[in-house]
């Protein structure tokens, strides 16, 4: 456990190392550009300002996509739709600080309406253009070394594609799965005895399960149908209770897969 904890922590530091880089890049290219107006500033100037910009930026967007994978079972939205609410939000503060910054410290005026209106639309399109490169580019890094570690060892490991998933995980975990969680760009697996994080999709995941008697309750989740302790209505959302205390959400649209089921 404490060494897939380690491996967890590197892959996300590996990560935010790499975005930073990528973000200092952007703004140090925006800075030789110049774009709206800035190129008659100082270089020294520009730079302090796209580069500060980048980061900003990058703070503000990056998180959005884990938000809205975390909140949309919650919800029982749309993961795109809490993106792009998120992405709104998120341009407040930046259009904010779009404007003010460069006008800092003598040039700063309170735009019109209009001109508020506008620079928010710009900055909303650029902001929701730079979550969905970060949010594809993340998808693609984690399906590659994904496909690697699916290649079987060895030919008998191919019938046998349950212990494949099982094998990702601590042994400490032991093999009785409840159920599989997404959690931003991995998957978090629940046994009775803990619970781990894999990189890889939820639907690749699901694929190693053949032969696991459960079902894809929502975009989010998996459950072994041995997890289930009871099933909980509230309104007209159905949750179900797991063995190990957890709940798991059920889309409206699997309800009638799992009444068919026998499920509910």
């Amino acid at each position: 456990m404490e060494q897939g904890a380690r491996t967890e922590k590197q892959q996300k530091l590996r990560k935010l190392l790499i975005d930073l880089a990528c973000m200092g890049v952007i703004g140090v290219v925006l800075a030789l550009i110049g774009p709206f107006g800035s190129f008659q500033d100082p270089l020294a100037l520009r730079l302090i300002v796209w580069v500060g910009f980048a980061y900003l930026g990058y703070f503000l967007y990056a998180p959005i996509d884990g938000v809205a994978q975390r909140l949309a079972p919650t919800l029982d939205l749309p993961a795109w739709a809490v993106r792009f609410v998120g992405v709104m939000v998120a341009s407040i503060p930046m259009s904010a600080a779009v404007w003010i910054l460069p006008r800092l410290p003598d040039r700063l005026r309170w735009p019109d309406a209009e001109t508020a209106l506008t620079q928010y639309l710009y900055v909303a399109v650029v902001g929701g253009m730079i979550t969905l490169l970060f949010t594809l580019g993340q998808r693609g890094s984690t399906s590659e070394p994904e496909q690697e570690q699916a290649q079987p060892e060895n030919p008998v490991r191919e019938t046998e594609p349950a212990t494949r998933f099982m094998d990702r995980l601590p042994p400490e975990l032991g093999t009785d799965l409840l159920a599989l969680e997404m959690e931003d760009h991995y998957v978090r697996a629940h046994t009775r005895l803990g619970s781990d994080l894999v990189l890889m999709r939820l639907g690749d995941a699901i694929a190693e399960l053949q032969g696991i008697d459960g079902l894809q309750v929502h975009r989010s989740w998996w459950v072994a149908r041995d997890a289930v302790e009871e099933v909980r209505r509230e309104g007209r959302n159905l949750r179900l209770s797991l063995a190990n205390g957890l709940e798991a959400p059920v889309s409206r649209n699997r309800a009638g897969e799992l009444k068919d089921a026998g499920w509910l």
